[in-house]
């Protein structure tokens, strides 16, 4: 179990890492699995688990992702 200690930053975001889209030098918000990505055509580089975009990029994804999204929610 993590403690919160303040001003001590734990993750990646927050230490300020750099969006992994292709031609982008924005710093990122949010990270991803690099399966959740790959299916949604953004071209991102680097390599690893994790994927960290900006906010253009994350509303990009959240809007290429939301139909598919939405029929694996309707399986349930």
């Amino acid at each position: 179990m993590l403690k919160w200690v303040q001003g001590v930053k734990l993750g990646k975001v927050d230490k300020g890492v750099g969006c992994d889209a292709s031609g982008c030098q924005n710093k990122a918000v949010r990270s991803l699995s690099r399966g959740d990505v790959s299916g949604s055509g953004l071209s991102v580089g680097g390599d690893g688990r994790r994927v960290y975009l900006c906010h253009d990029h994350y509303k990009a994804w959240k809007k290429a992702t939301k139909k598919s999204k939405s029929l694996e929610r309707s399986r349930w």
